[in-house]
């Protein structure tokens, strides 16, 4: 069971830290294009400061952030079933666990807005942020802290 335990905790860890990153990266691709000044010569917009493309997004959202999301989520109910009763704080957590799941939906809207090249998602991005962080923060009280 120990593994099952540090598998959980592990894909959480991934999901939570992808879904903080990935609204920065949606801002940056999706904010305003400007070339980085050095020494007062503008850069090329293809050099070494160029944002990511939205297919590294769809990459990201694809291939790390949903499958973590999944194992965590799998690994949890595992847990759920195999150790324990239904508690208060579980629930509660589990209220947690929903804040970050429509987290995850709203960081794949974003995707797909900044595929479509819609710019001006800093606002959603920093909205989907706190209620991320929020939701992490809450988590791990209620785990951690067991108060019910």
């Amino acid at each position: 069971m120990p593994w099952l335990k540090l598998l959980h905790i592990t894909a959480v860890i991934v999901w939570c830290g992808t879904l903080l990153y990935l609204p920065t990266l949606i801002a940056s691709a999706t904010g305003p294009q400007q070339a980085p000044v050095l020494g007062g010569a503008q850069q090329q917009a293809g050099g070494a400061a160029a944002t990511p493309r939205p297919q590294v997004l769809r990459m990201l959202f694809t291939l790390v952030v949903t499958p973590a999301a999944l194992v965590a989520i799998a690994s949890g109910t595992a847990i759920f079933v195999f150790l324990g009763p239904l508690t208060l704080w579980l629930v509660a957590k589990l209220v947690a666990v929903g804040m970050l799941v429509l987290a995850h939906a709203v960081c794949g809207l974003l995707v797909l807005r900044a595929e479509r090249g819609q710019t001006g998602l800093a606002a959603p991005c920093v909205a989907v942020t706190v209620l991320c962080g929020s939701a992490i923060l809450l988590v791990a009280w209620l785990v951690l802290g067991k108060p019910f």
